[in-house]
């Protein structure tokens, strides 16, 4: 007789979440889901999608930072979703299960389809996103709940900014986190439904070649796309953090300067 998958229960914010999550298999969250919480930056009641949401740890770390927010967690995964829900009923996450919920979706449908799902037009003023962007080849790891978490699928950026455009309200906030060889089809897929771009390149440490971006847009924005100051995540010579990097993964900190308009709410 076999039992139930095995899984972890892990603090993030120096205890302000906890997360229940697979041992052994699967996505494990990690600093680029904490980084992506930290673009997001609102003080007022807002509602936050976060797309592809696995256990939920970058939607969670947003609603344990601001207490205005409402959280969906959109997941293909049955079983990821399922981690989702078990971390939110945690007694750990009490003060904020009544601020997050979880929805079975797949946010790269269309239309009507995408409407019946709970993906509904123009009904949040943030979408976060870290889909999957490795290489394809990932896809052959024996662990499948893992490829389907990490391996990039062709139009993926089109097809996910694409929905994130769908469910926005104008002027609200796109956020998310890649590799930089993504850059040109993310700035592709925003196309005109996304404006004033700002891309963050995340480097290991001073001098060496960066690993990650985070890209912010508006909706309807036509302003031009800026590089802000890259983000160095180590100390020279070590592993631990940059003391700015080490605010966002605590949830001292907020990353974005982009802010909704008041005349779009």
């Amino acid at each position: 007789m076999t039992g139930k998958p095995a899984q972890t229960i892990d603090a993030f914010h120096r205890g302000a979440f906890h997360l229940v999550q697979p041992k052994g298999r699967g996505h494990r969250a990690g600093m680029d889901a904490m980084l992506l919480a930290a673009l997001v930056a609102d003080d007022r009641p807002v509602r936050v999608a976060d797309l592809g949401a696995g256990a939920g740890a970058a939607g969670l770390a947003v609603a344990s930072r601001l207490t205005n927010a409402d959280v969906v967690l959109f997941e293909r995964s049955a079983e990821m979703a399922d981690y989702a829900r078990r971390s939110i009923l945690l007694p750990e996450n009490a003060h904020l299960a009544g601020r997050v919920s979880v929805v079975d979706a797949d946010v790269t449908l269309t239309a009507k389809a995408r409407n019946d799902a709970g993906l509904t037009d123009e009904s949040f003023h943030h979408v976060i996103m870290n889909p999957p962007f490795n290489d394809g080849g990932d896809r052959r790891t024996p662990d499948a709940l893992k490829a389907e978490a990490h391996a990039m699928t062709d139009g993926l950026f089109e097809s996910w900014i694409r929905t994130a455009g769908a469910i926005m309200i104008p002027g609200g906030q796109l956020s998310l986190i890649a590799r930089p060889q993504s850059i040109a089809e993310i700035v592709i897929a925003c196309g005109r439904r996304f404006g004033g771009i700002e891309i963050t390149a995340i480097h290991p440490r001073e001098g060496e070649n960066a690993v990650r971006i985070l890209v912010t847009a508006i909706k309807g924005s036509r302003a031009r796309l800026s590089l802000r100051a890259p983000l160095i995540m180590h100390e020279e010579g070590s592993h631990k953090f940059s003391p700015l990097v080490d605010d966002f993964n605590n949830g001292r900190a907020a990353y974005a300067r982009l802010r909704l308009s008041p005349v779009s709410r």
